[in-house]
């Protein structure tokens, strides 16, 4: 069993940036990749970018190649997502996630957080 929290959303403007932490419970986080997702109003949960279990290995949804980089600690149990450049379209409920191995589905991973918001004023 793993909990996840995300933490660091918040309201920016477009061209800025913000950090998103995501921090795991138990002794087992290394174990497991971790990716990013996030929801829109009235839209499905897309993909975002995800991390192998020893951080070597990270893909991107196309929309944020570029500007948002995924990373992990795993001393810490953590897994970061630094978002750079944030257009209103980022605008969405981030959520971290766990599964065991890296892949853009959504239904792979095993392990959800709460969700933390980002809003990108205009």
């Amino acid at each position: 069993q793993v909990q996840l929290v995300e933490s660091g959303g918040g309201l920016v403007q477009a061209g800025g940036s913000l950090r998103l932490s995501c921090a795991a419970s138990g002794r087992t986080f290394s174990t497991y990749a971790m990716g990013w997702f996030r929801q829109a109003p009235g839209k499905e949960r897309e993909f975002v970018a995800t991390i192998s279990k020893s951080g070597s290995i990270t893909y991107y949804a196309d929309s944020v190649k570029g500007r948002f980089t995924i990373s992990r600690d795993n001393a810490k149990n953590t897994v970061y997502l630094q978002m750079n450049s944030l257009k209103p379209e980022d605008t969405a409920v981030y959520y971290c996630a766990a599964g065991p191995r890296v892949v853009v589905r959504t239904a792979s991973y095993d392990y959800w957080g709460q969700g933390t918001q980002v809003t990108v004023s205009s």
